[in-house]
């Protein structure tokens, strides 16, 4: 009896302390745990699972398969202190008309801009770019080659008027063709049975990451740029390196809205060069063609930078290609854009 009792002795000196170790930390002499505390063993954390953030592009809704509209711009200089609204445009032309002046075409889509103008007439090869983009087509007169293709059924179009689709502002001390603006609100009044879900994809690829032009082979720095279209345009742009964007100007000016008086700004400028010709229709009016459908060179502008790219144009619908020199298709920062379509042989400074 006493062998067993020291035995059961034995065992309790050894057990108990091997218990009480195991029982307060778990971990062998190495110090190695042995054991781990189950999920329900862990303090629940009571805050609500924070759901991932998906970066997208703020300039458009990608998703979006509205069609914007593309409205015409006046630039003649004593109306070119009145432009309105062109900020909320997220892509804008400039094309050479008679004259030697320009005119612009400024893309709008899903934006409630309440003053858009004013608004000038048609010319043909504007349509090619309001098609590029199953844009609906604005403007308030034509000329004979643009009436053409009007007859022809080949783009969806709304002409402001003075009380459905637009109004005259009587209050600016100009003459009476210049004073014609429209608001998105006015717009939407004109589109009737016109199809409204956009057909094609965004003319350009935009990018949520920065993109850098200055580790591109060919970059060159692009802090001032200049862009001549005539003796009376010229159209230029200097670097906000602190807001990276373009502040523009023409003919030396800072280019301003009328209602905000704020400088007009842009993240990305594409600029070309196109021959330009006398039409020559018997009109008196000096009236343009454009070899835009072909193929070229140009610079692609943003951030600082600039860097040669190609254009492709294949047909008037068709949308126009940008690409770097080693062939992959340009993508573009977030932000919107100007498209000078420069006539050939004028000049253009980068620096």
């Amino acid at each position: 009896m006493k062998r067993k009792k020291l035995k059961i002795k034995t065992l309790i000196k050894f057990i108990v302390p091997a218990v009480i170790v195991l029982a307060l930390g778990g971990y062998l002499v190495f110090g190695t745990p042995l054991f781990k505390g189950s999920k329900k063993d862990k303090p629940k954390d009571n805050k609500p699972d924070q759901p991932k953030q998906v970066e997208t592009v703020k300039i458009v809704d990608l998703k979006s398969k509205s069609r914007p509209f593309a409205v015409m711009i006046n630039n003649i200089s004593v109306a070119r202190p009145l432009q309105s609204g062109l900020q909320d445009a997220y892509i804008i032309y400039e094309m050479i008309v008679e004259g030697g002046i320009t005119r612009y075409l400024a893309l709008f889509l899903d934006q409630n801009t309440e003053r858009i103008g004013s608004i000038r007439s048609a010319r043909h090869y504007y349509i090619d770019y309001a098609l590029e983009n199953d844009a609906i087509y604005v403007h308030h007169g034509q000329s004979d080659q643009a009436l053409a293709d009007f007859n022809k059924g080949i783009v969806d179009r709304i002409v402001v008027d003075t009380g459905k689709t637009g109004w005259r502002d009587k209050s600016l001390n100009v003459s009476s063709e210049h004073t014609l603006f429209t608001s998105i609100s006015k717009l939407k009044n004109g589109i009737g049975s016109k199809r409204t879900e956009r057909k094609k994809d965004l003319l350009l690829d935009y990018s949520v990451k920065p993109v850098d032009l200055a580790s591109k082979e060919g970059a060159i720095p692009a802090n001032k740029v200049s862009i001549r279209y005539s003796n009376a345009t010229t159209s230029s742009y200097e670097y906000d390196a602190e807001a990276k964007v373009y502040k523009r100007f023409v003919n030396g000016k800072a280019h301003t809205d009328y209602v905000t008086k704020n400088q007009y700004t842009f993240k990305n400028i594409i600029t070309y060069q196109v021959h330009n010709y006398n039409l020559n229709d018997g009109s008196g009016k000096g009236r343009q063609g454009l070899d835009n459908i072909g193929s070229g060179t140009g610079y692609f502008i943003t951030e600082g930078y600039a860097i040669p790219i190609t254009w492709e144009k294949s047909s008037r619908e068709s949308q126009t290609i940008y690409k770097y020199t080693d062939g992959t298709e340009i993508k573009v920062n977030d932000g919107n854009t100007f498209i000078q379509i420069q006539p050939k042989g004028e000049t253009l400074v980068i620096e």
